[in-house]
């Protein structure tokens, strides 16, 4: 008979393997080996479906924030409410290869806010590539400012990777993300000083290959890709420029709520929904329009979210995990069992190179927190570690399918993307998990 601990492994890494092989979704991952995995382990169906109640109960709440938050973000995106601030960010850094480096952080963060990667990368490489490319700027450059930045920004409990902790956790993700605000707003201030530094590194190379002259002739061209990317937007018809200022203060609402806790996020973003659809459009078929444009991306989220629930409830319900961390805390040295989280941590960027999202977070994360409980570290402090090592290289990993959309549209190798940009990218991780260490959040 096969041990709880060896059928819980072989589940996990079952788990994993499929999920990184890409030859099924994340949902069909996540039910049949647990349930495989619990009837090896003398589990009958009965009690299976209590275990599954238990999972499903937990995240909930979770699974229901991520549909109405997606969709009222995706509102928001379509009737403009961040496109002036886009477009200015973009028409002030033309000229300067620096400023322009620096404004692409800040409009990569800005249009991150829906928390969806696949959006960020549309908005932002169509109306800066013609910038870079008339600037003569490496366009990898490009991909590794907006990368990084949404990277930062995937914080926001609405995006994957918090509303994945939350589902291990069985915690509120508002309440999750508050301690990271100073993390998220350290990254940026490490993604702006990174962009300076990589701009300044860029304008010699510029001058180097190409001579001043050839910089300076080249903003005009600029000018006229802005303008073309100003009109592109504007003829979309779904813009609300006279509704601007009240979208902006029903945003803030929202998020200001969220962040206050007066209610729970998800009743929270349900209401701005049902704000926002009768405020922007009138007839019922545009409304119905809008929650069919956006429903895919988050029923797919919330499905993903839920069949964890199941996964999660099957290894804590028979006791899997527990078996794993005990018998893991028999076998790992002393010395180094009560940092592991740290330890995990600090790889967090190259794990995101071999394991997906899913695999990082539902199978890797509940065996690392388990061992780590075992040695008196807080749930907490294991998800604030994996989380801040493993989210800036989101945007880094061949497992992400946003990225290989941005990849498309900028013309791109995923190979050089990686050489670019890794060395940057895990050396801002390591600074974060360092100094969330050293201010106590870690």
């Amino acid at each position: 008979m096969l041990s709880l601990s060896l059928i819980g492994l072989i589940t996990i890494l079952i788990i994993v393997t499929l999920l990184i092989s890409g030859k099924v979704i994340p949902i069909v991952a996540m039910v049949i080996p647990p349930i495989l995995g619990a009837l090896i382990a003398g589990y009958s169906f009965v009690e299976i479906g209590s275990f599954f109640g238990n999972g499903v109960s937990s995240v909930i709440n979770v699974a229901i924030m991520f549909i109405f938050a997606i969709i009222f973000f995706g509102i928001m995106q379509d009737v403009g409410l961040f496109d002036p601030l886009i477009n200015k960010m973009v028409a002030f850094s033309r000229g300067s290869v620096i400023t322009v480096s620096v404004g692409t952080v800040v409009v990569a963060a800005i249009a991150h806010l829906d928390g969806s990667g696949a959006s960020t990368f549309l908005i932002t490489i169509p109306a800066l590539l013609p910038v870079y490319k008339r600037l003569k700027m490496n366009p990898y450059l490009l991909l590794l400012l907006v990368g990084g930045s949404a990277s930062i920004m995937n914080m926001i409990p609405w995006a994957g990777p918090l509303g994945r902790t939350a589902t291990v956790l069985e915690t509120d993700v508002t309440e999750l993300w508050k301690p990271l605000i100073p993390i998220q707003i350290i990254g940026m201030i490490l993604m702006i000083a990174l962009a300076v530094l990589l701009g300044i590194r860029e304008k010699r190379r510029i001058i180097r290959n190409y001579g001043s002259l050839e910089v300076a002739a080249s903003l005009e061209a600029a000018a006229v890709a802005q303008e073309a990317s100003v009109k592109t937007e504007q003829a979309n018809g779904l813009t609300r420029p006279k509704l601007l200022w009240v979208n902006a203060c029903l945003a803030l609402t929202v998020v200001g709520v969220l962040v206050a806790g007066i209610i729970p996020a998800g009743l929270a973003f349900m209401i701005g929904v049902s704000i926002a659809l009768p405020l922007n459009f009138f007839k019922v078929n545009e409304q119905m329009e809008r929650l069919r444009a956006h429903a895919p991306n988050a029923l797919t989220m919330a499905s993903i979210i839920l069949a964890a629930g199941l996964f999660l409830g099957i290894l804590n319900g028979t006791g899997m995990l527990n078996a794993i961390a005990n018998d893991a805390v028999k076998v790992l040295p002393g010395t180094i069992a009560p940092y592991l989280h740290i330890i995990v941590g600090l790889l967090g960027v190259p794990f995101d190179l071999i394991l997906s999202t899913d695999a990082y977070y539902f199978a890797l994360l509940p065996v690392v927190d388990q061992i780590a409980s075992s040695f008196g570290v807080a749930s907490l402090s294991t998800a604030y570690a994996m989380v801040i090592g493993n989210i800036v290289g989101t945007f880094v990993s061949p497992l992400s399918p946003a990225l290989w959309l941005a990849l498309g549209l900028a013309g791109l190798e995923m190979g050089r993307h990686i050489r670019y940009s890794l060395f940057w990218i895990w050396g801002i991780s390591i600074i974060l998990v360092v100094i969330a260490t050293l201010i106590g959040i870690i």
